[in-house]
């Protein structure tokens, strides 16, 4: 069974930061690629950043590039979004997902495998 659990995500005051980390188990985890995006309510789930399968290739949507930063550690089954410089419009739940796909994507479509997410508020 696949599961993705994300965690850290929480209170921050806007210019802070936050590390969320997402765990996979019962998955071949250097077999996806994985990515995070976000939701806000009433808004449609959005692309936030990728990371391929070795770690060698990342992709960032236009809004968080130079302040997030994805990675991942496969000997741990690890993918983590570092956020510097969070603004209030970032405040959202955070998911995880996993891609079978070698391309890199920003569909949300693509993905394989979801986490429940994790939420991250944003003080003015």
């Amino acid at each position: 069974q696949v599961q993705l659990v994300e965690s850290g995500g929480g209170l921050v005051q806007a210019g802070g930061s936050l590390r969320l980390s997402c765990a996979a188990s019962g998955v071949t985890f250097n077999n996806y690629a994985m990515g995070w995006f976000r939701q806000a309510p009433g808004k449609e789930r959005e692309f936030v950043a990728a990371i391929s399968r070795s770690g060698d290739r990342t992709l960032y949507a236009d809004s968080v590039k130079g302040t997030f930063t994805i990675s991942r550690d496969n000997a741990k089954n690890t993918v983590y979004l570092q956020m510097n410089s969070l603004k209030p419009e970032d405040a959202a739940v955070y998911y995880c997902a996993a891609d079978r796909n070698i391309l890199l994507t920003r569909r949300v479509r693509e993905y394989d495998y979801w986490g429940q997410g994790t939420q991250v508020t944003v003080s003015s």
